[in-house]
């Protein structure tokens, strides 16, 4: 079968096209033929080694996110059949509670083998089933970048109605997150660089738009969306160590900082006592569980969300692929199709 996978040494230049033989079924597991694939930021850092030691081993199959369908099941498998359409989860060990080390050491495309292969054979309680209103384009970019945002906004927030929510950028973790903030009755604002990115979230449900390169300060900027509370009750956090003292300036006491993106870079310099004085929670927020997964698909589906789509490539160019994520300037997932 066909497969990508990094091999003889780390580095982009050797993600290569190769051959493996088809995977064998044992018991309490599934072969998942892949239909389709989506791309996270995350892969382009593992092609590299990093994540150190926790990328894995080569030869490495990379990607974690795609929708497939069941073609064969192990012995003492209940949960899922034969053709069934499912996606993989990211955390192949962790169905739900608290995160140990064993979960996090189980994320697919490093440490574990990826999806990017024509055949995947996967624990039984390693995939969901995906409901029928979604394509396989849509079900694709569900594992990863879906999740991260329903444990930001659903599972570690508990965002309520009438909550105030600032989501950091136009990605697909925001999109998610702009998407699930307002299915639970949020006002939501975005921030962007982009005026065109800001109008096209506004169409989406966006309740207020910062451009944050055009406007001097976009947290002063943002005090009369929040005067009733002085400041957001969550902020997705993707920009890392530029972004983060300007939202513990935009939190409000008691408020949630969720911490997921570092794009802007790892090491912060930030005073920790509006931390401390304002009773602020800093929430790291790594994908999450299965039982997660299955409560978001559940909302997704009782209110029929549909993911935003980017462009889609080709198994052979996969590479392409990657290099068009790496490239930015895109809106919606990067998608494969097998």
């Amino acid at each position: 079968m066909r497969v990508f996978q990094i091999e003889s040494d780390w580095g982009f230049d050797n993600l290569k096209l190769s051959q493996r033989p088809e995977p064998f079924c044992g018991p309490g597991q599934v072969i998942v033929a892949m239909r389709m694939a989506s791309l996270n930021a995350r892969d382009l850092i593992v092609p590299d080694r990093g994540y150190g030691r926790a990328t894995g081993e080569l030869p490495l199959i990379p990607v974690s996110d795609g929708v497939g369908e069941v073609v064969e099941v192990g012995a003492g498998v209940s949960r899922v059949s034969v053709g069934d359409r499912v996606c993989p989860t990211y955390f192949q060990n962790w169905t739900s509670g608290e995160p140990t080390p064993e979960r996090f050491s189980s994320a697919l495309g490093g440490p574990l083998d990826g999806v990017m292969a024509d055949l995947v054979c996967l624990s039984a309680e390693g995939v969901v089933k995906i409901p029928d209103y979604l394509s396989d384009a849509e079900a694709a970019t569900l594992p990863c970048a879906a999740l991260t945002a329903w444990s930001a906004i659903a599972t570690h927030g508990q965002t309520r109605a009438g909550d105030k929510v600032l989501v950091q950028g136009t990605g697909s973790v925001a999109l998610f997150a702009l998407a699930f903030a307002k299915m639970h009755g949020a006002h939501v604002t975005v921030i962007s660089s982009s005026d065109e990115k800001l109008a096209r979230v506004t169409q989406m449900g966006a309740d207020a738009a910062i451009n944050y390169q055009t406007t001097e300060d976009w947290v002063r900027a943002s005090r009369p969306i929040t005067a009733d509370r002085g400041g957001y009750d969550n902020i997705i956090e993707l920009g890392g160590a530029k972004t983060l003292p300007l939202s513990l300036r935009a939190v409000r006491p008691g408020g949630t900082l969720s911490m997921i993106g570092v794009l802007s870079g790892l090491n912060i310099e930030a005073s920790l006592g509006p931390i401390v004085a304002r009773q602020v929670r800093l929430q790291g927020v790594t994908v999450g569980h299965r039982d997660g997964f299955e409560a978001m698909l559940r909302a997704m589906t009782q209110h029929e969300l549909h993911p935003v789509l980017g462009d889609v490539f080709a198994f052979k160019d996969f590479k392409p692929a990657m290099d068009h994520l790496r490239n930015g300037g895109h809106f919606g997932k990067t998608l494969i199709q097998f």
